[in-house]
C-alpha cells in the first residue's frame, strides 16, 4: 500500500519559482521511481521529470535547465524545483510513484503562472 501526496502548488508570477513536494509512504522499498506529470486545460498529460533510485533523472525538453527534480530518501519525498516559470507551465501537476509494476498517483496540485 502506497500513499502519495503532492503539495506546493500555487500562483506565481512569470519568472518566479515554486517548489513542489511529493511525499510517498508505505512499502516503497528501495527501487521506487517518482515522476512528475502535468496536464494543462485541454491538453494531454505530459511527463515533466522523472527520478530513479540512482538517482538518475530525466526531463522534458520544455523544462530542462529550469526545473530540477531531487530526492530526499530519508523523508521518502521528491521535490520539483521550478525556476524561471512561464505561463506555459500552468497546469495541474501530478506525482506518480512506481513500485515494481504498480503505479500510484497523487491528487494533483495546481500551478498557475501569470504574466
Amino acid at each position: 500500500q502506497v500513499q502519495v501526496v503532492e503539495s506546493g502548488g500555487g500562483l506565481v508570477q512569470a519568472g518566479g519559482s515554486l517548489r513542489l513536494s511529493c511525499a510517498a509512504s508505505g512499502n516503497l522499498g528501495s527501487s521506487y521511481a517518482i515522476a512528475w506529470y502535468r496536464q494543462a486545460p485541454g491538453k494531454q498529460r505530459e511527463l515533466v521529470a522523472r527520478i530513479t533510485p540512482g538517482p538518475s533523472t530525466n526531463y522534458a525538453e520544455s523544462v530542462k535547465g529550469r526545473f530540477t527534480i531531487s530526492r530526499d530518501n530519508a523523508k521518502n519525498t521528491v521535490y520539483l524545483q521550478m525556476n524561471s516559470l512561464k505561463p506555459e507551465d500552468t497546469a495541474v501537476y501530478y506525482c506518480s510513484v512506481a513500485v515494481r509494476t504498480s503505479v500510484y498517483w497523487g491528487q494533483g496540485t495546481q500551478v498557475t503562472v501569470s504574466s
